[in-house]
């Protein structure tokens, strides 16, 4: 007898079928280097697709400082990072000299979103507009390093708003499997693993003092904030509102749906589709899979009541079958339910695209 339990922050969902919780670039997610933690064996045509995710999208900057000094680091988008003296320290908190490794990742645009698989949603699946999502990880040689308790890194980054205090996000991008059996002396045993989460991250709003909003500075246009961990994305977000009544929707791959999706574990799903709503820089992934479907009927659904009726957006589906990438990009209308029905559908028939013709759907969500 085998069983599998996953949980996100802490709480646990059941049917996980139904549930799937001077700058030199790196392609390689810091969080992939983690020592100890175990992944479970992807799914060859996701690992297809989401190498080719990697390797099109947003890449690491790079820099070095020195910790006996104030450093200012700024990136390629204009952001600054305000690193203060002796505010990095070893894993055991021992104090750290010499130079360091400061490698910066950010994410702004949907397309950038969709390439990294970080869609912007909370764990209640309320959408998230964005003003940008941000990791920051401090090395030394092999060495990853931290912060001291009392430390924060000083952000700015440029921004037009209309609104004076936006909430900060923070989120994991693994969840933690627990899979039970009997062992090779009939031992019953669970053992736990931590892997990719299919919904990309878990988004839970920060409740820390002084770091769970950004200002809005209007005599520098920029957002200010704190981050007071490494190691961790970060979310300048809003939430989406709407007055429109919500539905549920159910997205039907008539083709070219690969059944591995519903199985995934590793984050590495063959097929995949995101949905991006008129004027917002949001993007929305849906990763909950259709539970035993007919054939024509494979595919995705939102949470439940999250999708407002009216909304005018354009989704994008995608899948890897067989070294073969298929895709569809479709502009909708999210309809009311018919008659009785307390749900709506979309339906999507991906066809064989290259690899380059893919990037430029991906982009063109911009």
């Amino acid at each position: 007898m085998r069983t599998k339990s996953m949980y996100v922050a802490a709480c646990c969902i059941a049917m996980p079928l139904l549930f799937a919780a001077c700058s030199k670039q790196m392609k390689n997610d810091p969080l992939s280097l983690k020592s100890g933690i175990a992944a479970a064996a992807p799914n060859p045509d996701g690992a297809i697709l989401h190498k080719f995710l990697r390797e099109n999208g947003p890449a690491f900057e790079t820099f070095t400082i020195s910790t006996q000094d104030q450093s200012v680091i700024r990136t390629r988008s204009g952001s600054t990072y305000t690193i203060s003296k002796n505010s990095l320290t070893k894993p055991d908190g021992s104090p750290v000299s010499g130079s360091v490794q400061i490698s910066i990742k950010e994410i702004s645009t949907p397309a950038n979103m969709i390439f990294a698989d970080r869609q912007t949603g909370t764990n209640k699946g309320e959408a998230l507009v964005s003003y940008g999502e941000f990791f920051v990880r401090a090395q030394q040689g092999t060495t990853t390093l931290k912060l001291r308790a009392d430390s924060a890194i000083k952000v700015q980054v440029p921004a037009k708003v209309d609104i004076k205090q936006i909430p900060m996000w923070d989120g994991d991008t693994t969840v933690t499997v627990s899979t039970s059996g009997y062992d090779y002396i009939n031992q019953f045993i669970t053992v736990t693993t931590q892997v990719s989460a299919n919904k990309g991250i878990d988004w839970q709003q920060v409740t820390t003092p002084g770091s769970a909003y950004a200002l809005f500075d209007g005599t520098t246009s920029t957002l200010n904030f704190r981050l007071d961990s490494l190691i961790k994305w970060r979310n300048c977000d809003a939430l989406a509102s709407s007055s429109s009544s919500k539905t549920t929707v159910l997205a039907y791959f008539t083709t070219n749906y690969n059944p591995a999706t519903g199985t995934s574990y590793s984050g590495e799903e063959p097929s995949m589709l995101y949905f991006k709503p008129t004027g917002q820089n949001t993007i929305i992934k849906f990763y909950n899979t259709i539970f035993t479907p007919p054939a024509g009927f494979e595919g995705f659904l939102s949470y439940q009541n999250t999708i407002p009726v009216g909304q005018s957006g354009t989704f994008l589906a995608i899948s890897s079958i067989g070294g073969v990438f298929y895709a569809e990009k479709k502009a909708v209308t999210i309809a009311a339910p018919v008659g009785s029905l307390n749900y709506t559908t979309v339906s999507f028939n991906p066809v064989p695209v290259s690899a380059t013709a893919l990037v430029a759907l991906i982009n063109s969500m911009n």
